[in-house]
Parts: C-alpha cells; structure tokens; sequence
C-alpha cells in the first residue's frame, strides 16, 4: 500500500472520511479508497478503541486522523455537526462515509441526510462483506476474544497487533524454562487465552517468536504477556515493543511440574516455526 505522510494541516484537507475506525479493517479501506491526496480520517473518538487505539490508527490507515470527541459532537444537530465540518476544514469538499453512518443527536440523521446538509459531494460506501460476512470491529473483536485469528487476521487485512513496555517478569523462564520478554499492556483487546506463533517488533526489527498470553497457572497464577523470541540471544531490552499474532497454536492449560511445561514449550516453538515459514495472504494485499 502507499503510505502517505500522516501530518496534514486542516486547511489543506478537502477529503474526509468519517468515523471510529477502530481496527482500520478491510470494511475501512472501502472508505479510505475514495481519499485522495489531501484526504484526512475524522475520528469520532469515544474512548472505546482498543484495536488500534491512538495515533495507531493514522499509521495503519495510511492517512492522518483528525480526533474530535464524541461528548463534543452527540450534542450537534445535522446541520450544526456539517456546519462544524465545513468550520474546522475551510477547503473540504467531499465527504466519505459508511453505509450505516448515523450523525446528530440521538443519531437522527442517516448517511443520505449528508447530501442535505452538505453542498459539495457525498460518498456513501456499500456494506462490504467477506464470504458473506460484514466486516465490523465488533465482529473482529469477538473473534479475538474466541481465539479465531485467522478470521479476525482476514478481517483486518493483516495481523492482529499489540503494544506494550518491556516489564521484570519472575525470572523463571530464564533459569528453568525459555527466556521471554514480558510486557505490559494497557490499551489494546488481550485475545484469548494461549499461545501464539507471533513476530516482535523490537526498535527497528522484526524476529519470529512464541507468545503466551493468560494466566501463569503453572508456576505463580499471575496473568501475563510474554514472548519468546527465536533463534536470538536478545538481552537487556527495555522501552516499547510489538507483537504481530500470526497463528493461534493453542490454550492456556495447567502442567504438573516445570517439566512438563518445559517439554510442551519445545512443542510449541517447533509448532511456531512451522507457521512462521508460511506466508500469509490477507484482504489487505488485493485492496
């Protein structure tokens, strides 16, 4: 995809598209399609986004976001909420929304009631389904929440993703089983329970590794987020990293002993590199 510079003063956008774009997923790229150079992402932001939260969601959509909360718009008719856009954007000329987009308070107006309010062109764009399936961020997330990251993957056009500070784990994995980076993470959806075939981004590079995310109930019964990277001795790593979930291997489960642990961990990096040398293709490739 072609990434655009994310920074773009509000007098030189003449395009927006609008919404939460929680996910930026491959029902959002219908939208993000109709931008053109100076086009811009309005967020109506409620404080919910935990799919790509932040700033985030300028760099996967390619464009830069315009945040305006949603306690400050709700309480805007249709025409005072066009009236704000046309204020806020001196140059704007055309609108892109969803099918089901709802504006003014108590979301009285519909999509069509756009081309009402607003005198320069209206876009709407049809509801964009997936094997018969609309794709929504809600839909995404319960998909994470049940384990099933391949269909959450395919939704999104790309692999799921989290971020999260560097944190001082037990020290256990280190002396009795694998070494791994614990992390902590606050903003994003947690998916289900288990361990994944991932990739961590570390500064600027990218190495395979095997998550865990859940509950420890094998050693301390504490929840955690930690990755084990493969095939790098990697020490005193501290700040930001990321995690990119490429295939869900299987659930958090309670072993006897370290042993045992031990002995499922080595399954599970050899399960992990069998999925990371195959190359995935998702929506995102083809939009």
């Amino acid at each position: 995809m072609l990434r655009r510079s994310t920074i773009l003063k509000k007098e030189s956008v003449d395009t927006l598209a609008i919404g939460s774009f929680d996910g930026i997923h491959v029902g959002h790229r219908q939208l993000l399609n109709q931008l053109g150079e100076n086009g811009a992402l309005f967020v109506i932001d409620k404080d919910q986004a935990n799919l790509t939260p932040g700033i985030k969601r300028s760099e996967y959509a390619g464009y830069p976001c315009m945040f305006f909360h949603f306690l400050k718009v709700k309480h805007l008719s249709g025409a005072e909420f066009v009236a704000l856009l046309k204020h806020e954007f001196k140059n704007l000329k055309k609108i892109v929304v969803g099918y089901d987009f709802c504006f003014g308070q108590h979301r009285s107006c519909t999509a069509k009631d756009l081309k009402t309010f607003f005198d320069g062109e209206v876009v709407i764009v049809d509801e964009f389904c997936y094997h018969g399936i609309s794709v929504h961020s809600s839909l995404i997330r319960t998909y994470l929440q049940e384990g099933r990251l391949e269909e959450a993957n395919r939704f999104l056009g790309r692999e799921y993703a989290i971020s999260g500070d560097v944190i001082t784990g037990q020290g256990l994995g280190k002396k009795e089983l694998v070494p791994t980076l614990n992390m902590k993470v606050l903003e994003y959806l947690i998916p289900h329970e288990g361990v994944y075939a991932t990739r961590t981004r570390i500064a600027q590079s990218i190495y395979d590794s095997v998550s865990f995310i859940g509950v420890r109930t094998s050693t301390d019964s504490q929840f955690s987020v930690e990755t084990h990277i493969l095939d790098h001795n990697l020490v005193e790593i501290h700040g930001t990293i990321e995690l990119f979930f490429v295939e869900f291997l299987r659930d958090n489960q309670k072993f006897n002993t370290l042993a045992d642990l031990k002995l499922q961990i080595e399954k599970d990096i050899k399960d992990a590199r069998k999925q990371l040398g195959t190359c995935k293709v998702y929506l995102n490739d083809f939009l």
